[in-house]
């Protein structure tokens, strides 16, 4: 992982995610986002960017799966650096194009999907 990105382990996270409705649907893959609780702010060093990512056994065998999070992996890293935002936590969720699709599309998508996620959150913010 590049600098101040970390993953999420916690299944809590991962539902807590879930649970703000901030997603955005790809070809690739589902991209979830929310902004790090401030406890989890507070216990870290810094507000760094975490990312976990999951892949079904409805997307195929383990060979597959593994293949899928490899490349969502790879992309993170490509995408994250310039487009992700601190104190945000990401969630990739593979979907069956995902091991497939050509990983210039899938860094492309995760770029624009990026952009909506946070052009959503400062919409939000603003209405407020």
């Amino acid at each position: 992982m590049t600098a101040g990105v970390t993953r999420l382990k916690h299944r809590a996270d991962f539902l807590r995610i879930a649970a703000s409705g901030r997603k955005k649907v790809t070809p690739g893959f589902v991209l979830q986002a929310n902004q790090t609780p401030g406890d989890v702010i507070a216990h870290q060093e810094s507000a760094a960017m975490r990312v976990g990512y999951t892949v079904t056994r409805k997307i195929g065998k383990a060979v597959v799966r593994n293949r899928a999070k490899r490349r969502l992996r790879a992309a993170a890293l490509d995408a994250l650096g310039t487009h992700g935002q601190l104190g945000f936590d990401y969630v990739l969720i593979g979907r069956r194009s995902t091991s497939q699709r050509p990983y210039a599309k899938l860094v492309s998508e995760l770029r624009a999907a990026l952009a909506d996620i946070h052009a959503s959150s400062r919409a939000s913010q603003g209405a407020q």
